[in-house]
């Protein structure tokens, strides 16, 4: 089966990760899902941040959980990624409401109204001061969309097995993705991790531990692989019978699948 392909961060290898730029730009590459990191603010804001720090995406050592929405909204995102642009003449005009900070419920917003069915898989980052806190405001904006059905659009993802727990015991019906980048892991967690989980192991995994991605798929889960950015490792994938891969390039991934799809390779 072909897989689903999700914008990891957005379509994050030509445009800043976690702006609303990255994520316009995967959908209209053609992405069927988004991915996205969320951190709460010291305010209580979940946002599209994957590092504590702000060092590296916003040229701040402030820590995203010290410091307030607003004070984040004043910082430039997406500068980082390329910070020649200013001495291009020929570059377009940057638009600046798509690359400062990104609420989850603005993202969520956007999938919510755009034109054809778009699925979310929201990563919440541990360890973190607030603990348990993510979860519970994930939970409720998850409510207020009316997301928190087994056919809802949305899946939470975690390489914590306790905070997918805690999104368990709040709403059942979210689907859940146990994340995992060690195959010393997996022996533990195929022990304790729900039946009807998904599994999102690291391409690493498959291109290094074969006989755990088997044991992975033997154990009747499906697979949601992260970050397949090139031909070798998309084989990989469907080699494996991954159900979505997760890539900074969409679109290129979408390309290789329609490819293969024209061929009859798929």
């Amino acid at each position: 089966m072909r897989p689903q392909v999700v914008a990891h961060r957005g379509a994050s290898h030509e445009i800043a990760e976690h702006t609303l730029g990255a994520y316009v730009a995967a959908l209209d590459a053609g992405a069927e899902g988004l991915e996205c990191d969320v951190r709460l603010t010291a305010d209580g804001h979940l946002v599209c941040v994957h590092d504590r720090t702000l060092r590296r995406t916003a040229a701040n050592p402030g820590l995203v959980s010290t410091m307030d929405l607003a004070d984040l909204s004043e910082l430039d995102f997406s500068a980082w990624k390329n910070p020649w642009a200013e001495l291009d003449d020929e570059a377009p005009d940057r638009d600046e409401t798509l690359d400062g900070v990104l609420t989850l419920r603005r993202l969520l917003e956007t999938v919510a109204d755009y034109e054809r069915p778009v699925e979310v898989a929201i990563e919440t980052k541990h360890p973190t001061r607030f603990g348990g806190l993510v979860e519970k405001r994930l939970v409720e904006m998850l409510r207020d969309f009316g997301w928190t059905r087994a056919d809802s659009p949305v899946r939470v993802m975690s390489f914590s097995f306790t905070a997918l727990q805690r999104v368990e015991r709040m709403e059942p019906g979210v689907r859940l993705v146990q994340l995992v980048d060690k195959p010393s892991l997996w022996p533990m967690l195929r022990r304790i991790v729900g039946q009807d989980w998904l599994l999102g192991p690291g391409i690493e995994l498959l291109r290094e531990h074969p006989r755990t991605v088997a044991s992975m798929v033997r154990s009747g889960r499906d697979l949601h692989v992260w970050t397949v950015n090139t031909e070798s490792d998309l084989q990989l994938c469907l080699d494996s019978g991954v159900k979505a891969v997760i890539s900074d390039r969409p679109g290129h991934i979408l390309d290789l699948l329609d490819g293969r799809a024209a061929a009859g390779d798929l």
